[in-house]
């Protein structure tokens, strides 16, 4: 078991998750409910299966939950797109979402093969 308060990914996703809502919290009252809901419950997804993966009791299974943390990570990244063709989300709150976004998304990537070649004979 792992200390998820110990993984840089993690505390990166947490900040993440925060500026994702703080950013969603500025869109139109009316006509994007959904799509802000969304695009919050992904990025707190990323996060949140990172701790759950913590507490996996194989390291096959914690590489499992890094796998379901990336595809919240990439739903998060076409929801924010989707954001920005709506004109909904500012350019520069876009670039910056998603450069971080991208990051994450390597770094959970990295932090899967080693658990997984860790698990290897």
């Amino acid at each position: 078991m792992q200390d998820h308060r110990r993984l840089e990914i993690w505390n990166r996703a947490c900040a993440l998750a925060v500026a994702v809502r703080a950013a969603a919290d500025r869109f139109p009252r009316r006509g994007f409910g959904e799509l802000k809901e969304q695009m919050i419950s992904a990025a707190e997804s990323v996060a949140h299966t990172i701790v759950e993966g913590c507490g996996a009791d194989t390291q096959k299974e914690f590489a499992r939950y890094l796998g379901l943390s990336i595809k919240s990570n990439r739903e998060l990244e076409g929801e924010l797109e989707l954001a920005r063709r709506n004109h909904i989300l500012l350019a520069e709150d876009h670039r910056l979402l998603t450069d971080e976004t991208v990051l994450i998304r390597k770094k959970t990537y990295t932090l899967r093969k080693k658990v997984l070649d860790s698990d290897s004979p």
